[in-house]
């Protein structure tokens, strides 16, 4: 599989943005490129007249769900389905969702969902959810006791066996959080490729700047910047090649 990874130190840190970047990158390039998100929660905030969700919401681009955005900056023609197999209205985490909606979160079939999607390109943009050790599948007292480990995105990530490229906050805080994602990646064997820090400001602040040289120097990692993105505007996007080589 070719591709690349993208997770985030925490919510609304850029993932998306990121992965869609990446995508309309690859894209640009003239590769046939597929998207992957495993779950994607929080379709409330984006309902129409009878409760589904088209390929082109009516709404401003801002506000499309992560696997629309996704498939649009990718020019994919997967359906929802293909893109991302797990989806629901509450905007939780996954593993509460799937919860609420009396069904679990299957590896088996983010896995062959991931990889039908990877066969017809080449390459391969999934986004995670939240960050690497967020639950995928259930975490109760009572399952947890039956001795069956929960089922995290790190561990789908390791699954893929793709490299890792981390969006995160350019501003205050964000050394901790992107060093102890980089810590989580490391610890089971996965490829930390780069950070991009976004959105990154046109004039960067001296706590922006050190927190971008920290980060590279005690990570031992790439670190690019991601400037803030008109998200109606895709072909003015600027070049975002992380990831992958050749």
């Amino acid at each position: 599989m070719r591709g690349v990874f993208v997770t985030g130190t925490g919510t609304e840190v850029g993932k998306t943005i990121v992965a869609a970047a990446i995508a309309r990158t690859l894209a640009a390039e003239g590769r046939r490129v597929a998207v992957f998100k495993p779950a994607v929660t929080g379709l409330n905030d984006h309902p129409t007249a009878d409760g589904t969700i088209p390929a082109h919401i009516g709404v401003s681009p801002a506000h499309r769900p992560d696997h629309v955005m996704l498939r649009e900056a990718a020019g994919s023609a997967q359906d929802d389905d293909e893109v991302a197999p797990y989806r629901y209205g509450p905007p939780m985490s996954p593993h509460l969702a799937a919860e609420l909606a009396a069904e679990e979160i299957e590896p088996a079939r983010l896995l062959e969902a991931a990889r039908a999607a990877a066969a017809g390109a080449d390459a391969l943009v999934c986004e995670g959810v939240g960050g690497l050790l967020v639950p995928l599948g259930r975490v109760s007292l009572a399952y947890r006791q039956e001795g069956a480990p929960a089922y995290l995105v790190r561990d789908l990530a390791v699954a893929l066996g793709l490299p890792l490229v981390i969006a995160a906050s350019p501003g205050l805080g964000t050394i901790n959080h992107t060093l102890l994602t980089i810590e989580a990646a490391r610890s089971v064997g996965l490829e930390v490729t780069a950070v991009v820090l976004t959105p990154w400001p046109d004039d960067p602040s001296q706590i922006e700047r050190s927190n971008l040289d920290t980060i590279a120097t005690l990570g031992r990692v790439s670190v690019e910047t991601l400037p803030h993105l008109d998200l109606g505007s895709p072909e003015a996007w600027p070049r975002l090649r992380v990831g992958l080589s050749g």
